[in-house]
């Protein structure tokens, strides 16, 4: 019994968690960067010179009330209970992994000889989590696109017909835990690599602490990257950063929009790689996977059985 009521402990603090994030600064839907992104979606609505009244732009109820939205709900819930269970004891690891890494260090190279102050090393650190972070979540993106094992997972991302900000967090349980995997991995080797060329001790929070440029990027609309406002950067500017327009790209239906712009928040890896699409090269888009594959994505239910379906009809040879 005391295991059972561990479980429905873990599941009540699942569903609660995600309600946290509207107050969270590190999270795109925290109130702070739904304001400011709020703001530009009305410079968009205002430069569109759009006839109907600015509430009903927003809040258009066939994107809030359609289907797909309602399975992107329910994602955001679903996960929240994923997190907890299982995401929670293994992002708790990453400091005393990077800890191992660190002695490992020690015990192979010695010492360090050049040692950083601690305002270097939150500064470099911070510099080299914000690029390294930005190429292995570009590469797994990649990876999930190009690999089908994984694409199966990650199509239920892509099969959303509508867009708004919950949607970024529609993504399959197991796609989930590879993101969080690599993620935990790279922290915990900088945090590792960095204590390795400093003296002193630092604590944990000093590299938990709200990263400026993470604040700049959910400041500048990144809610609006899944939703309908088609908020777009300068020309020479999308070659760097990805604008929300460019992300809405992503999402469309259109073959020749497949695998572009896969970057996070850094344009870069796209323009590198010959993925990247500006805003100014497309001016229609539909979301989702095509109107043949709908009907297999049209339930949240279907979207957690359908890649573990597909991949077996596959190993069967049937597919």
């Amino acid at each position: 019994m005391e295991i059972l009521a561990d479980v429905w402990d873990d599941i009540m603090q699942g569903l609660i968690e995600p309600l946290y994030y509207f107050n969270d600064p590190e999270k795109r839907i925290s109130y702070f960067y739904l304001i400011s992104s709020l703001l530009l979606a009305y410079y968009v609505y205002y430069k569109a010179k759009e006839k109907i009244p600015f509430y009903k732009y927003i809040f258009n109820k066939k994107i809030w009330l359609s289907k797909s939205a309602f399975i992107d709900y329910k994602y955001f819930f679903f996960n929240g209970i994923i997190k907890v269970v299982l995401i929670a004891p293994l992002v708790n690891t990453w400091w005393y992994l990077g800890v191992s890494i660190n002695d490992w260090m020690e015990e192979s190279f010695g010492f360090s000889k050049t040692l950083l102050s601690e305002n270097e090393l939150i500064v470099y650190y911070t510099l080299t989590l914000v690029v390294l972070s930005d190429l292995l979540i570009y590469l797994i993106h990649l990876a999930m696109h190009k690999i089908p094992f994984l694409w199966e997972f990650h199509k239920i991302h892509h099969s959303a017909t509508t867009l708004n900000p919950i949607t970024q967090y529609r993504l399959h349980p197991v796609e989930l835990i590879v993101n969080n995997i690599a993620l935990v991995l790279l922290s915990s080797f900088l945090v590792g690599f960095f204590d390795y060329y400093y003296a002193g001790s630092v604590k944990a929070a000093t590299y938990l602490e709200v990263n400026i440029f993470v604040v700049l990027f959910l400041f500048w609309g990144s809610s609006l990257r899944h939703s309908h406002v088609k908020l777009k950067y300068f020309h020479f500017l999308e070659r760097f950063l990805l604008s929300p327009f460019q992300h809405q790209l992503h999402h469309s239906d259109n073959p020749a929009h497949f695998d572009k712009n896969m970057g996070s928040k850094l344009a870069i890896w796209d323009w590198i790689f010959g993925t990247l699409v500006r805003s100014s090269q497309v001016t229609k888009i539909r979301f989702g996977l095509g109107k043949s594959e709908e009907k297999n994505y049209n339930s949240f239910f279907k979207t957690l059985y359908m890649p573990f379906k597909n991949i077996g009809l596959f190993l069967l040879g049937k597919k």
